[in-house]
């Protein structure tokens, strides 16, 4: 990050005026261009089978290009794709990466069927790009990642001192290459500091930093200390300022309990996502347009079914076929969940009772509708209709929830994404009945996670993995 000059704003606070900060990347610039090769890749692979199969390079196959360059780019250029993959094995890599392609394809034959043109390519080139460019895009990234190698252990690599010999410092130098460590420089001597730091990294006190980078040539300084040194910080910083050294400031952000923890801009003012949202930007809208998808898909294949399960509730038992209640959706806001009656009673008030193994109040017919979960498919339509998502939180009666917020710490927080028919605690044996606190903190803590790591990759794990439970789970009843 740094400072950029920017006219002043008449508007703008003194002492605020001119100041902007803007993101950036300190990466090599070998780095940064390898990382964009991901949509060149591609258009290389497709020209390869052109040559392959001696077939002309057509306008078509042209605008095939144009469009996977520019599909790909914002597909397969996610910016945290070299941290998930890094040390990472080909089974947990390769599938990732043959699942963004597969994004790629989608794209491209969808606008192949609306302009009816599918008939002017080759099958054999079609059908040879795609299967080599997953490889290819693999191959890149093993490339990478061995170039990131070499330059971090090279004798090119930029020396660096991390000034705080505390958690935050160690975390730091953890992360960066060890190869042009210089050492730590604290306030504090070597008997004072955690058992974790080594004392004979601990090669002076911060009043002589400057004047050892001056004598070293230091390429970067690290400051790891405590917000509350910030009087001393801008004390160094301004002696720092005689020399050479590129001077970057770590915050102990990892002191918080970060849900999608993240750096953002509030035009031009830095900020530290602690607890956010996953779904912002392209984000939001590829999450929206899939559970539109997947859920409008659902309903036309389950439609007979459902007709048929809706006869048999109404058929089996006095009462109505769908039971409606109210729980919490996104932000907090209540919302109408909907499912088939699987009990003789449709509790919605200041009291609901869960279900048990041997509840009388299940209906024989809802037995099996709560075992398989075909109760929940009227949720689809909670899906369309913007309330609920595919894979989410479990949404809970809005008695448990205002009987359970007391009780969790953060359970609302799992209030920031629309809840769904499905979710990571559903999978990690957490479906069914919840009896005690502990097995509803325990569902809370997934949830939470879901929230913290949510990918695309996570969601279809998810409801793959939904499948084989509901298949053989014995905790739904």
């Amino acid at each position: 990050m740094a400072a950029v000059i920017e006219p002043a704003s008449a508007s703008a606070p003194v002492g605020q005026q001119h100041k902007r900060i803007r993101f950036g990347s300190v990466e090599p610039a070998l780095l940064a261009v390898l990382k964009q090769l991901d949509p060149l890749v591609a258009v290389l692979c497709l020209l390869a089978s052109l040559l392959i199969y001696r077939s002309p390079l057509t306008a078509p196959i042209g605008a095939v290009a144009v469009i996977t360059f520019v599909t790909a780019g914002r597909i397969l250029g996610r910016s945290t794709r070299d941290d998930e993959m890094a040390g990472e094995q080909i089974t947990t890599t390769f599938p990732r990466i043959l699942l963004e392609w597969v994004s790629v394809v989608c794209v491209l034959l969808l606008v192949g069927f609306a302009f009816k043109v599918t008939a002017q390519f080759s099958r054999q080139v079609m059908l040879t790009w795609f299967t080599a460019t997953p490889f290819a895009l693999y191959a890149a990234h093993a490339v990478r990642r061995r170039a990131r190698w070499l330059i971090a252990n090279s004798d090119y690599a930029p020396s660096y001192l991390i000034i705080g010999a505390n958690s935050v410092g160690f975390e730091l130098l953890r992360r960066l290459p060890s190869k042009g460590f210089l050492g730590f420089f604290d306030f504090r001597s070597a008997d004072r500091l955690p058992d974790t730091i080594n004392p004979a990294h601990l090669i002076g006190h911060c009043k002589d930093v400057a004047e050892f980078a001056r004598s070293r040539g230091v390429t970067s300084i690290y400051i790891a200390l405590p917000l509350s040194n910030v009087p001393r910080i801008g004390e160094m910083v301004r002696e720092l300022r005689d020399t050479t050294a590129s001077i970057y400031f770590v915050p102990d952000v990892f002191a918080f309990d970060l849900i999608q923890g993240k750096l953002v801009e509030i035009n031009g003012m830095p900020a530290i996502s602690v607890c956010d949202t996953p779904f912002h930007g392209m984000d939001a809208f590829s999450k929206r347009a899939t559970d539109i998808v997947l859920a409008s898909i659902a309903l036309l294949l389950l439609a007979p079914a459902m007709l048929l399960i809706a006869l048999a509730v109404k058929l089996s038992s006095k009462g109505p076929v769908l039971f409606r209640q109210r729980r919490y959706g996104l932000n907090g806001e209540e919302i109408s969940v909907y499912k088939f009656r699987s009990m003789t009673v449709t509790e919605d008030g200041a009291v609901v009772t869960q279900a048990t193994k041997t509840d009388k109040r299940v209906t024989p017919l809802g037995r099996i509708l709560r075992k398989t979960s075909l109760d929940e498919l009227p949720q689809l339509i909670n899906v369309l209709q913007g309330t609920m998502s595919v894979v989410g939180p479990r949404p809970h009666a809005v008695a448990h929830n205002e009987q359970y917020r007391k009780l969790i710490s953060g359970y609302m927080i799992r209030h920031k994404v629309r809840p769904g028919i499905t979710g990571l605690a559903q999978v990690m044996g957490l479906r069914g009945e919840t009896e005690t606190v502990e097995k509803m903190s325990e569902r809370v803590r997934f949830d939470l996670e879901y929230l913290s790591h949510w990918t695309p990759w996570l969601d279809i794990k998810i409801i793959f993995k939904t499948l084989w439970v509901i298949a053989n789970d014995r905790n739904a009843y």
